[in-house]
């Protein structure tokens, strides 16, 4: 595999995924903010798609505008792209004081998150890799967030070099793990991204990676259904 800094479409300077560090859990602020109006079909899951890569240039928006249409197509889900790079979803990398509360911009970006997430019963991550993990602003949004995350399925879409990101989703595993949701096994890899999609942001392979898809989309029903149940007879957060 050539040496290079990110599996993403460029390099990138080695410093650019490092420095983070995770802030206490009491730092975060407590509790979601109250989810939106429940989907018409209340056999329908509400999939939150995110996408991790922040930067200028980035390749992720092609591969998560194709996932999403593929969720839609997939039906049973009610999508929502959720793209970091956006100035609406950035946060801090430092939090406020313990206890303190949040400057007013700060808390109308994650108050707005906040609705969003807790308003999932299904999320799927599209990170690329930076330096065998994944990028630092995908890192800094989880932290800001506790509840909003847990007892709830999430499947992960990598892209990149000849890894094609897998190290990053490897890390990811350990990250859910620890906030409580449950990492489903399909995952969807994309090595040498940029080459298996067409200027159009079709996929070149189309019914392969519809095929596979389609497998995390089925596994992530099973779990969002069941979790959703699961939350509704007996909320999480005693056993948490």
């Amino acid at each position: 595999m050539p040496a290079t800094a990110s599996t993403d479409a460029t390099a990138v300077p080695a410093d650019t995924a490092t420095a983070h560090v995770a802030p206490r859990t009491g730092a975060q602020p407590a509790g979601p903010e109250p989810a939106g109006p429940e989907p018409a079909d209340p056999e329908t899951l509400r999939l939150a798609v995110i996408v991790g890569s922040v930067r200028k240039g980035r390749f992720g928006p092609v591969v998560s505008d194709w996932f999403a249409e593929e969720a839609r197509k997939h039906g049973g889900y009610e999508v929502d792209v959720i793209d970091l790079a956006e100035a609406e979803h950035e946060l801090p990398v430092a939090f406020a004081e313990f206890g303190a509360p949040l400057p007013p911009p700060v808390k109308a970006v994650h108050s707005g998150l906040s609705r969003r997430l807790a308003a999932a019963d299904a999320f799927v991550i599209v990170t690329p890799e930076y330096n065998h993990s994944f990028p630092a602003p995908l890192k800094n949004t989880i932290d800001w967030f506790r509840d909003e995350w847990q007892a709830k399925p999430a499947g992960f879409v990598s892209y990149g070099g000849m890894a094609g990101g897998q190290r990053a989703v490897e890390h990811l595993r350990q990250v859910f793990a620890e906030l409580h949701a449950v990492t489903v096994r399909e995952t969807l890899s994309f090595h040498m991204a940029w080459e298996r999609f067409d200027a159009d942001g079709r996929l070149r392979e189309e019914e392969a990676g519809s095929a596979a898809a389609g497998r995390m989309l089925r596994q992530l029903a099973w779990w969002g259904s069941a979790l959703r149940e699961a939350r509704a007879k007996s909320p999480y957060g005693a056993a948490a």
